[in-house]
């Protein structure tokens, strides 16, 4: 069977499709400050992508289990993502940034979940490998961020910053042309109704756990670069530090399929709600003392990687057969979309009257609460 997973292609698709995140998210809010736009519009403007989500996956995964031609619709996405964001090089004012946001945001988003139906089926039995494959994307995301944050402080300018994200959103589109179809899953009909699936206590827990969780990281996608600069982080900086995140999330991901069989699913998606509260309580109070932001930062392997990882496991096993793309779009509509809008407004909302310091405070409560919903619930109904 290992010899009939095409990795490389596989891999590959992950590595621009993040190194288009590593890119967007560190860069995005200060290309848009040094546009001129204040806290509260690069709030609205971040929050956009994470809003979108919360329909665009469903409906594309919808479309995916009722044509079968789930990655068809995925080069189309890649595609239109390519095209909507282009938009971007018109001369822009705030409105037609939401319009070019909302453009492309409605495509690219759709694209991961149904990705994620493709690479678990190539893997087929072998889930425990779906975390090596997706390291690949962590990998992409830290080159981006590194890669960009040397190039700002030296050849390229914020400005330059739309263009490279059209570069890869090109790559990301003819990687997508070389990825074969998987086999498709066929199950026996116990695995019930969408509706029963839905009904379960552990399922709800773990939506509504999962969007908690990125409600607290929206200040972190949305002002962290902003807060580095304030106190005194150059951009180089600022990228390695993000960089960091990724490297202590990489490490996760190469050896989750050895954690997941000795503390289980449900210890680790439970530790990562609760690691997430220790890692904003850190941001929030500790950002002059650069050992604190290091420990911080290295903590992004449980609040994302560890949290991410546990969830595509969860949701694989409640989601089967024609439910399969559906249910890794509900998890993606509900976490990082409604949970990352809402978070992304709230920090933008917020940023200004409450200050750095309680937002973040704030967001560790918020993962906290993720961490007081999944306890009861998550892990118990299905092994």
């Amino acid at each position: 069977m290992a010899a009939k997973v095409p990795y490389a292609r596989l891999s590959g698709f992950y590595f621009f499709y993040f190194a288009i995140v590593g890119t967007f998210v560190p860069y995005w809010p200060l290309y848009l400050a040094g546009a001129g736009y204040d806290p509260v519009r690069i709030g609205w403007i971040m929050a956009v992508m994470p809003a979108v989500k919360i329909v665009s996956p469903g409906l594309w995964g919808w479309l995916a289990d009722h044509t079968g031609r789930t990655l068809r619709l995925i080069r189309w996405t890649c595609f239109l993502s390519l095209a909507a964001f282009c938009g971007i090089f018109a001369p822009p004012g705030f409105v037609q940034m939401l319009a070019v946001m909302l453009g492309f945001s409605f495509f690219w988003n759709g694209t991961l979940p149904l990705f994620e139906t493709v690479t678990l089926g190539h893997l087929h039995h072998a889930v425990s490998r779906y975390s090596r494959v997706r390291l690949w994307g962590s990998i992409g995301f830290i080159a981006a961020v590194w890669a960009v944050g040397q190039a700002l402080e030296g050849v390229l300018n914020l400005a330059d910053v739309p263009m490279l994200i059209a570069l890869l959103f090109a790559a990301q589109w003819l990687m997508s042309l070389i990825v074969p179809p998987a086999r498709e899953e066929h199950h026996a009909d116990a695995e019930g109704s969408l509706r029963g699936i839905l009904k379960r206590g552990d399922v709800v827990a773990m939506f509504l756990a999962a969007m908690l969780l990125q409600v607290a990281h929206g200040p972190y996608y949305v002002f962290y670069s902003v807060y580095l600069q304030e106190h005194g982080y150059a951009s180089g900086e600022t990228g390695q530090l993000w960089a960091l995140g990724v490297v202590a999330e990489i490490v996760l991901f190469a050896y989750a399929p050895r954690l997941f069989a000795r503390v289980g699913v449900r210890a680790v998606f439970l530790s990562s709600l609760f690691l997430g509260g220790v890692r904003w309580l850190i941001v929030a109070w500790g950002i002059e003392h650069l050992p604190l932001i290091l420990l911080a930062q290295l903590l992004h392997a449980a609040s994302f990687g560890c949290a991410h990882a546990a969830s595509v496991h969860l949701v694989h096993g409640a989601f089967r057969g024609p439910h399969h793309a559906k249910g890794q779009a509900l998890y993606s509509s509900l976490s990082f979309g409604l949970g990352g809008a809402l978070g992304s407004l709230a920090a933008g909302e917020l940023w200004a009257a409450w200050g750095p310091h309680w937002v973040y405070t704030a967001a560790a409560g918020v993962s906290l609460l993720a961490f007081v919903v999944a306890w009861p619930w998550v892990g118990r109904e299905r092994n």
